[in-house]
């Protein structure tokens, strides 16, 4: 029983100290456009989440609004038609970088897909990523 609890303690430290790679020295699985990539949710959410949830995505698309939150900054790719949206949350060393974009940048941003889905209360679509980091 001792044992079992060691083994508990040791994997929940793991998970709870992990680091995460830069994500900028990661490899993306994927390069899509913003709008592309959003008619892709719109069009079948559950698909679209099982090919990009959990994996690096490069977005290319245009800043159209930028959230500064405490530490963090929010860059969001919204879809003028739909009103549908891409929500990036940028890493800590990635942050001063986002800080300096301005709306209607075009801008390549890399990061770590967490999903998408519809939202009753907004009445659109919304993908969110984290770990974020503009793509040179």
């Amino acid at each position: 029983m001792v044992v079992l609890i060691a083994i508990g303690a040791i994997a929940a430290w793991f998970i709870f100290t992990e680091k995460y790679a830069n994500t900028i020295t990661k490899n993306a699985d994927f390069i899509v456009n913003d709008i592309g990539f959003i008619k892709e949710f719109a069009q079948n959410d559950s698909v679209a989440n099982k090919k990009y949830a959990e994996k690096i995505i490069t977005v290319n698309g245009i800043v159209s609004e930028i959230e500064p939150v405490d530490s963090i900054v929010n860059i969001k790719m919204i879809d003028t038609i739909t009103d549908a949206f891409i929500n990036f949350t940028f890493q800590e060393a990635s942050v001063v970088e986002a800080k300096l974009l301005k709306k209607g940048d075009t801008v390549s941003i890399k990061g770590s897909c967490s999903g998408g889905a519809y939202s009753e209360i907004l009445e659109t679509i919304f993908i969110t990523f984290k770990r974020c980091a503009l793509n040179k």
